[in-house]
Order: structure tokens, then C-alpha cells, then sequence
């Protein structure tokens, strides 16, 4: 199993923006030393929260700093940019990382942002898909283009000149394109059938009860399957939230602290995902009462937390229940405390892995 990281960051209200941007820009930093061998950050335009208004411009940030990791957008909300513009970006992003891009693609989730950008009543679904098969289609083809949509139309046949390049949308330096990814948020995700009939490969969401999580490999397979390609579980990323520490002591107190960054963190997503009528997500069966759902049951079973030997035992209990997957993202949280956010990785990275790992190989042996 291989170890990447995934940050949506949700940091405290009042927390000065360029500690903000600083601590979560160390993060990915700290990463790439640790072998760490992909990341990816997550966007929002309307969350106080959410600090990171553009993947872009912040994996831009990283691109000369980093030396090895692959960098991927997570996502690009596809619905709230023009195609064109988004097809330039990522392939100027692209050569910048000298092809370490991944390419992680949404319709968007949060409603804020919908509304802002004029899409909240549309189907951003629809807007979605025409969206990524015009940069597909950009990058695949030669000035005028002339891509006629339902929300938008791409050309520049009045203003061409071939000769000078002026009507030229660049390409990106891995073709026919860099790797594309889609988070899974729901449970048996349609939209993870469908990617991957189109060769791109799921992240499931670490907000996901394991149950939903194991829902997505039958799903991968259908479209693989349709696709005429191997469904192969090196190709699946899990995102999960893990605190690790030195003593279990400090692991639960920082773990699971009312006021600390994981309680934290997801009481900002149950707030969101309640009031759009999402509270699913964070059942344990379909039919569980909603007044079931409270923030303490959320973080019982979503945050793995602890030494390096209990959290090893608990990620290899999280692979047996959900299935085999090919590289574990752990989830970045709020430096509340700086130096327990850079142990726990450190931890991960050095410690955690090689037990889940050696674990993991004797499990396969012992079946």
C-alpha cells in the first residue's frame, strides 16, 4: 500500500489567513521529504473554513518547491470556470510540475459556491460532463476548435492567426492527458461506475463510513468491466483521517478534543452535509435514525487515531472491511499544534507504513 496525503483544510475562523496558507503549504512540503507519493487539495471560493480558494494557484505554489510527489488538483469544481480556462491552466500546471499533475475533477459540493457562481438550480452534473469532455476534446484537437455546448461554446475562428499562434490553447505535457481522478462521496456512487468506464480511478472520501467505502470497488469493477480494462485495486485511493502519536495519551487527547482540529473539522462537514440533506453519509446503515447521527458517533468511527503499532492494526481492521485499495491518503487536518501535525506524518510515514505493509504481505501469504 502506498501513502498519499489529501487536504480539504478546514481551519478555525479567526486564524490569520497566511499562517493558514503557510501551515498547509509546509504540510505538502513535509510530504514530499517523507516519500509521501502523491497529495492532493481541495478548493472552495465561499468558506471562511476552507482557505484555499484555488488548487491551482496553490499546487503552482508547490510546483519548484517539491521534488518527487505527483501533485493533484482535488478537485477542480468544474461547473464554476469556463472549460477553456481550466484546460490552459492545468496544461500550463502540467509542464510546470514536469508531469507530476493528477487531475482530480468534481461537479462541486459545496452549495455556497453553486450559488455564487449562478449554478445553484442547475444540473451541474450535466454541467460537469460537458465541461470535461471540452477540455478532453481542446486538448485533443487543433485551433478553431468550435465545441458547441448546452452551457458553453468554444471557438476562435474569427480571430485565428496560425501563423503567430494567436487562437492556440495549449496542451498539457503528459498525453493525451495527465491521470484523472474523481472523489466518491456517496454510497454505491454511480459517478464511480462511470469514471472509470472512461479510465479514470476513484478517491473515496475519508468523511465516508467504511460500509460506503467497500460500495465503491463493486462499483470501480461494473465500469472497468464495461471498459474492457483490468479493475485493479492499485488504481483506488482511500482518504481517511489518522492522528498519530508517540503515547496513546496524547493521541486521544488531540484526537479527540471537543475543541481540537478533527472534532473540529468534522462538525463543519456534519453542519453542511446535514442541511443539504446528506446526514447519510455518516451512517452505519441505511436505515438509521437520523437523531442517530451526533458529532461524538462521526468521530468515533471515522478518526483512526492512536501509537504506531494501534494505528497500523487499525488500518489493516479498515482494509479487511473494505477491501484491498492501492494507496491510503491520509487526511490533513488544522495544525492546532504544529509539532504533534508534523509527528503524526512524520509517524505515518516512518513507522505506521512499513507495519501496515508487513502486515498487509501476511495477510496475503497466511490466505
Amino acid at each position: 500500500m502506498k501513502l498519499g496525503f489529501f487536504t480539504m483544510p478546514i481551519h478555525p475562523l479567526d486564524k490569520d489567513w497566511r499562517r493558514s496558507l503557510q501551515e498547509d503549504r509546509e504540510a505538502f512540503l513535509l510530504a514530499d521529504e517523507l516519500g509521501f507519493t502523491e497529495a492532493y487539495v481541495g478548493e472552495h471560493v465561499t468558506d471562511r473554513a476552507e482557505t484555499i480558494t484555488s488548487c491551482i494557484a496553490f499546487i503552482a505554489w508547490l510546483a519548484a518547491a517539491t521534488r518527487q510527489i505527483k501533485l493533484g488538483t482535488g478537485t477542480v469544481n468544474m461547473p464554476n470556470a469556463h472549460p477553456a480556462a481550466v484546460a490552459a491552466s492545468i496544461a500550463m500546471l502540467d509542464h510546470m510540475l514536469d508531469g507530476r499533475l493528477i487531475f482530480g475533477i468534481s461537479p462541486g459540493g459545496l452549495l455556497s459556491d453553486a450559488e455564487v457562481f449562478g449554478n445553484l438550480e442547475a444540473d451541474r452534473n450535466a454541467m460537469f460532463l460537458e465541461a470535461i469532455n471540452q477540455v478532453l476534446e481542446i486538448w485533443a484537437s487543433q485551433p478553431p476548435y468550435n465545441l458547441q455546448g448546452k452551457y458553453w461554446n468554444i471557438s476562435v475562428e474569427k480571430t485565428l492567426i496560425e501563423d503567430i499562434g494567436q487562437g492556440y490553447i495549449p496542451g498539457p505535457l503528459q498525453r493525451p492527458h495527465p491521470p484523472i481522478v474523481v472523489t466518491a462521496v456517496a454510497p454505491f456512487s454511480k459517478g464511480v461506475t462511470e469514471a472509470a468506464a472512461r479510465g479514470w480511478d476513484p478517491i473515496s472520501a475519508n468523511f465516508l463510513m467504511p460500509a460506503w467505502v467497500k460500495s465503491h470497488w463493486p462499483k470501480y469493477v461494473e465500469g472497468c468491466e464495461r471498459a474492457g480494462r483490468p479493475a485493479d485495486a492499485a488504481n483506488w485511493r482511500v482518504a481517511k483521517s489518522i492522528f498519530v502519536a508517540r503515547d496513546a495519551e496524547t493521541a486521544k487527547a488531540y484526537a479527540t478534543d471537543p475543541g481540537g482540529p478533527y472534532a473540529f473539522y468534522y462538525h463543519s462537514l456534519f453542519t453542511k452535509l446535514k442541511r443539504n440533506g446528506r446526514i447519510e453519509l455518516f451512517k452505519t446503515r441505511r436505515d438509521q435514525p437520523d437523531d442517530e447521527v451526533t458529532l461524538e458517533s462521526i468521530c468515533e468511527k471515522l478518526v483512526i487515531y492512536g501509537t504506531p503499532d494501534s494505528v497500523a492494526d487499525q488500518i489493516l481492521a479498515f482494509q479487511e472491511e473494505t477491501g484491498s485499495f492501492g494507496t491510503l491518503l491520509y487526511a490533513g487536518k488544522d495544525w492546532k499544534d504544529r509539532e504533534l501535525g508534523r509527528r503524526s506524518m512524520i509517524l505515518m510515514a516512518e513507522e505506521v507504513m512499513p507495519l501496515v505493509n508487513a502486515g498487509t504481505s501476511r495477510r496475503s501469504t497466511a490466505r
